[in-house]
C-alpha cells in the first residue's frame, strides 16, 4: 500500500541496462542520466562486506587504478546480471537521481531492457533487482523492440521493420511487424569482444599490455571495419611483457581492423541468418527500406558501408544510437498509459 501511494510522488522511468553504460528516461522530462554501469567498492568490516564508493564516471576512471582494498566492478557482463547485490545498488542509485526531488517518497513504476537472447531466469533477476532498488513495479522488455520504437521505425504496420543494435555486450537483430517481433536473434559478442581483441593483438604483435580503458580508447580513435582513404594511427603506452618497463608504441587502424574482423564476421552470420528466416514478403520490405543501425558499438567507422554491401540493402544509422533504446522505453511507457495494443516481450512483475 505504501508503495502504491508513493507512486504518487514519482516519474515513471525507462532504464536501458547495459553492459557498458545505463541511460535512464524520465517520462515527461527526456534522457536525464547517462552513465558508465561501472561501480567502485571497498571492503568494510571483518566478513568482506562491500561498500559502494563511487558510480559511473568517478567509478570508470578508476578501473585499472584502484589500491589495495578497493576494486571496481561490472555487475552486468553480455548483458546479463553476473553480480545481483550490486546491479540492485547500482538501478537504486540511478532510480533515486531520476526522481531526486521525490527521493524519499519515491517508487517509480519503471521499464527495464534485457537482451531478446537471455533465459527467463536471467529475466526475473533484472526484475528482482529493480523491485528490490525500490521500484513499485517493474516491465522488462527486449532490448529489439525497445531500440526499433526509439528509433521511430512504424512497427505497428504491416510491414518488415528490422533493427540491428550493437552495444557492449550483446549484438541484436530483430525482423518487426504489427506491433511485435517477428524473428530475432542475438549474440552474447559486441563492444567488449573488440575491447579484448585489441588487447590480445598488442599483447601478441608488441609485447605489450593493456587495460580495458586503453583498449576502448584505441577502438574509438582509430578502430574501423573497412579500408581507410588514409589510415590512422596513434601511440599506445602500457607495460612491456618481456623486461616490465613502460611502453610506448604506434599502432594503425589496419591492424586494429585485423583484430576485430573475427567478431564483425559472427556479427554478419548472425544478420544473414534472420534474413534467412525471415518470411519473403518482410523481406521484400527491408529490401526497399533497409535496416536501422543502432547501440554504442555501431559507430565502428564504416560499419553501416559494410552492413550494405554484405547485406544488400540499405543501411540507416539511428539519430541517438545511444539511446535509442532509453527513447523506445519512454514511449512504451507512453502507450501503456493509453492502452494501446503492441504486441510486445514483456513480463510484468508487481510488489
Amino acid at each position: 500500500m505504501f508503495k502504491f501511494l508513493s507512486g504518487l510522488f514519482s516519474r515513471d522511468i525507462g532504464i536501458d541496462l547495459g553492459s557498458a553504460n545505463i541511460v535512464v528516461y524520465v517520462k515527461g522530462k527526456g534522457i536525464t542520466i547517462d552513465e558508465p554501469s561501472v561501480l567502485a567498492v571497498r571492503k568494510v568490516g571483518s566478513k568482506g562486506k562491500k561498500e559502494v564508493i563511487a558510480f559511473g564516471h568517478p567509478a570508470k576512471r578508476m578501473i585499472g587504478k584502484t589500491p589495495l582494498g578497493i576494486e571496481t566492478v561490472r555487475p552486468l557482463q553480455h548483458g546479463v546480471i553476473a553480480d545481483f547485490d550490486m546491479t540492485e545498488q547500482m538501478v537504486g542509485h540511478y532510480m533515486s537521481g531520476a526522481n531526486q526531488k521525490r527521493r524519499l517518497l519515491a517508487h517509480p513504476r519503471v521499464a527495464i531492457c534485457v537482451p531478446a537472447c537471455v533465459t527467463e531466469v536471467e529475466k526475473r533477476a533484472v526484475v528482482d533487482a529493480t523491485l528490490g532498488a525500490g521500484a513499485r513495479e517493474a516491465f522488462v522488455v527486449e532490448e529489439p523492440l525497445a531500440a526499433a520504437l526509439g528509433t521511430g521505425l512504424p512497427i505497428n504496420e504491416p510491414r518488415g521493420n528490422m533493427v540491428v543494435d550493437i552495444g557492449g555486450g550483446t549484438s541484436e537483430v530483430a525482423v518487426l511487424s504489427l506491433g511485435g517481433v517477428v524473428i530475432s536473434n542475438s549474440l552474447r559478442t559486441a563492444g567488449d569482444d573488440f575491447d579484448n581483441a585489441i588487447i590480445a593483438m598488442m599483447r601478441q604483435n608488441y609485447t605489450l599490455s593493456i587495460g580495458d580503458s586503453t583498449a576502448e580508447e584505441v577502438k574509438f580513435n582509430i578502430g574501423s571495419v573497412i579500408p581507410l582513404d588514409e589510415e590512422l594511427e596513434m601511440e599506445v603506452k602500457g607495460r612491456d611483457l618481456m623486461d616490465g618497463l613502460p611502453k610506448v608504441v604506434r599502432v594503425s587502424s589496419a591492424e586494429v581492423r585485423e583484430a576485430i574482423e573475427p567478431i564483425i564476421l559472427r556479427i554478419e552470420d548472425m544478420l544473414r541468418y534472420a534474413v534467412e528466416q525471415t518470411p519473403p514478403e518482410l523481406v521484400k520490405d527491408i529490401v526497399d527500406q533497409g535496416l536501422v543501425l543502432t547501440g554504442g558499438s555501431s559507430q565502428l567507422r564504416g560499419l553501416s558501408t559494410r552492413f550494405s554491401e554484405v547485406m544488400n540493402v540499405p543501411v540507416h544509422m539511428a539519430e541517438q544510437p545511444l539511446y535509442s533504446v532509453a527513447i523506445g522505453l519512454g514511449k512504451l511507457l507512453e502507450t501503456v498509459d493509453r492502452g494501446d495494443k503492441i504486441a510486445v516481450t514483456v513480463d510484468h512483475s508487481t510488489v
